[in-house]
């Protein structure tokens, strides 16, 4: 695998501070104008490495390259503007339309990460009924009809019970 460029000029300003502080100047200024902030003890890691690859930049590539970016700009802007438009929509069906859009999968966790970082996200806990709609999800008025007519079916339900009496 070839090494980013980054990384590749990074090793090669941190072999010119070895090779010029091994020439005898001082290791502050060579912080300062390489672009490093090393101390004694990370100076003599560098050192160390350096000689025990030959003395050869290659010897200081630093490997880790961090994670890999599963959701780049392109994904987060589409997240932050679909979220803008649909306040409702939670991050499960924002987790498919990604999968489906972009073939990348991504946990719902993650989204609401990121919709965090920007305010986006909706208040705890789970989201509200619809209005009209009762706790077992039946529509208000059709729950209310039901009610009226449960004197039919129950002997003292109604307003009048059996004899026209009201129950008494």
């Amino acid at each position: 695998m070839e090494d980013p460029k980054a990384v590749v000029e990074k090793a090669k300003r941190l072999e010119q501070l070895l090779q010029r502080i091994a020439a005898g100047e001082p290791l502050a200024e060579m912080n300062e104008e390489l672009g490093f902030n090393l101390d004694e003890k990370e100076l003599a890691k560098a050192q160390a490495k350096y000689e025990a690859g030959g003395g050869q930049w290659e010897a200081l590539v630093d490997g880790r390259y961090g994670h890999a970016q599963k959701i780049h700009s392109g994904i987060r802007e589409w997240l932050y503007s679909r979220k803008e438009k649909d306040k409702a929509v939670r991050a499960p069906q924002l987790a498919r339309e990604i999968k489906e859009k972009f073939k990348v999968d991504v946990d719902p966790g993650h989204l609401n990460y990121l919709l965090r970082k920007r305010g986006l996200t909706a208040p705890p806990g789970h989201p509200g009924k619809p209005e009209g709609v009762d706790e077992e999800g039946q529509d208000a008025a059709a729950a209310s009809e039901s009610v009226d007519n449960a004197g039919l079916f129950f002997p003292g339900g109604g307003e009048a019970g059996p004899g026209g009496d009201g129950g008494a």
